[in-house]
This record gives C-alpha cells, structure tokens and sequence, in this order.
C-alpha cells in the first residue's frame, strides 16, 4: 500500500491509472492488429447474363387488378367495361398464375354494399386470396 509523504500521514487515496492505461493500448494494439484477419474475403465470379424481360410483360402478370365499381352496378377491370361473366372468368384464369396478383377493389362513394359484397364473393369463389379495399382519406385527418 503507498502512503503519502505529505503532513497527515495517512493512506493515499488516488488511483494508479497507470496500469490500466498499460493494459489498454495492448488490447488495442491486439485488435488492431488480428482485426484484418477476421475479414476474410472469398472472391466469387458470378456469372453474367443477358436475359431482359420485357416490361409491358411484368406490369401485366405481377400488376395489381383494379376492379372498379360504379353506383349503377358497373363494373370495370383496370378501367375496361366488363360483364359479371367475363369478370368471372378472368378472376378464374388470375387466381392461376403464379404468383397471384393482389385484387384492389374501387366502389363509388354512393355504391351499395351488397353490390361490392357480390363482388368480392365472386373473386373468393373463383380463388382469389389477396383483396383490398381501396378508399381516399378524409380531408383534415
């Protein structure tokens, strides 16, 4: 134990930060100097290809499909005038492909409920898993 050489004789009371600091700069200079190896690199050369799939083509398989339902009970698939017949068969053959497409279905501010609940009955009959209901936010929310 040190003991102080001034006047009062007893114990000293100040930390020797000496050995601590020793320590330290060790470590560091220990990680400094194993830290490069830890990140070793495999160099890989991947492969190149020339394959560009065509746009219009992605848009329309991986889209999502707007059905639209205005007050009268008309329909539209993404803005085209369609029958219940033809809506059906078209959600049958888009209820196929893989992956399906995501089903947004619009309804006039005034259209029934029950018209759009005849509607999504028929694209879950057909096998349609992904439908969305799409609304507009209240001004001032």
């Amino acid at each position: 134990m040190a003991f102080s050489s001034g006047n009062s004789g007893g114990p000293m009371a100040d930390i020797n930060v000496t050995p601590l600091v020793d320590v330290m700069l060790v470590l560091l200079i220990i990680f400094i100097i194993t830290a490069p190896l830890m990140s070793h690199k495999v160099k890989v050369e991947l492969p190149e290809t020339n394959f560009q799939p065509n746009k219009d083509e992605l848009d329309k398989r991986f889209g999502p499909i707007t059905i639209a339902v205005k007050e009268d009970g008309s329909l539209y698939w993404n803005d085209e005038p369609v029958t219940k017949e033809v809506l059906e068969s078209r959600l049958s053959s888009a209820a196929q492909q893989t992956p399906q497409p995501p089903l947004n279905l619009r309804g006039d501010r005034t259209t029934k409920m029950r018209t759009i609940n005849e509607v999504t009955k028929i694209a879950q009959s057909q096998g349609m898993l992904d439908i969305g209901f799409v609304s507009t936010k209240q001004k001032g929310q």
